[in-house]
């Protein structure tokens, strides 16, 4: 696993990612995990971060607990929330610290903000987007998952809207790295997902789908949120964008596709200092 756009770190047998523009911010930490360094095994192996795939809690337990020591974050701060591939967008605070991992997650809740420090949020992965977010002048950080259907529902839109709306964020201040998902070399849609897309007409389709003919396309769900995120006034020279294609590197990155639903899930958290 190569990245020209992204760090790939290695510590205490941990590979893991994070986004150059963020990690140069003192202010927060932040981590994007791989399938390496965890205790899971077979099809979960190793760093699994799932609780509802069938995995053993005691494992993914200690997988978060491994994970959160490499990042410098304490387990209790984490916020998890049940992921239904929506747009609904929740603020969170200190009285929802272990959220998740030691009491009932949030229900159909795809996106976290939160302005409070030792306020963790995580949000997981096995092929669909990450977004991370962090707004350096109003001290705001935002996590949103956004495979397909989080995208045309523009949930990275949405995110940055109630930065702006609950915290007075400028757009043109925020910080975003769009982590590995499924790319464009693997990832095939049939005409219903093109029709959906169609739909956001700011949208430069030639650049986010590649046409197979017989009603196929190769889709790139990280550069339409890259599109969407520009749209609502992000600067492109604050964004860093994934190069890593996760169905590509499913012996290093949990995939959906690549294994059939046979997999474990990556996580991304994100916290304020």
């Amino acid at each position: 696993m190569q990245s020209k756009n992204l760090f790939i770190n290695l510590k205490n047998g941990v590979k893991y990612i994070t986004f150059p523009k963020l990690e140069s911010r003192d202010e927060i930490r932040h981590i994007f995990s791989s399938r390496i360094g965890g205790v899971s095994t077979g099809r979960y192996s190793s760093m699994n971060l799932s609780f509802t795939n069938g995995d053993s809690r005691e494992n993914v337990l200690k997988n978060y607990k491994i994970l959160c020591e490499v990042a410098d974050i304490d387990i209790n701060n984490l916020v998890l929330s049940h992921q239904t591939h929506t747009n609904n967008v929740r603020i969170v605070s200190d009285k929802d610290r272990g959220t998740g991992i030691f009491k009932e997650p949030f229900t159909d809740v795809d996106g976290l903000i939160t302005n409070t420090p030792g306020v963790a949020l995580v949000t997981q992965y096995a092929d669909c987007t990450p977004l991370l977010f962090f707004d350096p002048v109003k001290k705001v950080i935002a996590s949103s998952h956004s495979g397909w259907r989080g995208t045309v529902k523009e949930i990275g839109k949405v995110t940055v809207q109630k930065m702006k709306d609950n915290f007075g964020s400028n757009p043109g201040d925020i910080i975003v790295g769009i982590g590995p998902c499924i790319a464009k070399c693997c990832y095939e849609v049939d005409m219903p997902v093109f029709e959906e897309f169609k739909k956001i007409n700011y949208l430069d389709l030639d650049k986010i789908f590649i046409s197979k003919g017989n009603g196929k396309f190769m889709l790139d769900t990280a550069e339409a949120n890259r599109q969407i995120l520009v749209n609502i006034g992000i600067d492109e020279r604050n964004i860093d964008i994934s190069d890593l294609c996760t169905n590509c590197n499913c012996s290093e990155l949990h995939s959906h596709r690549a294994t059939k639903g046979e997999r474990g899930n990556m996580a991304a958290i994100i916290e304020l200092k």
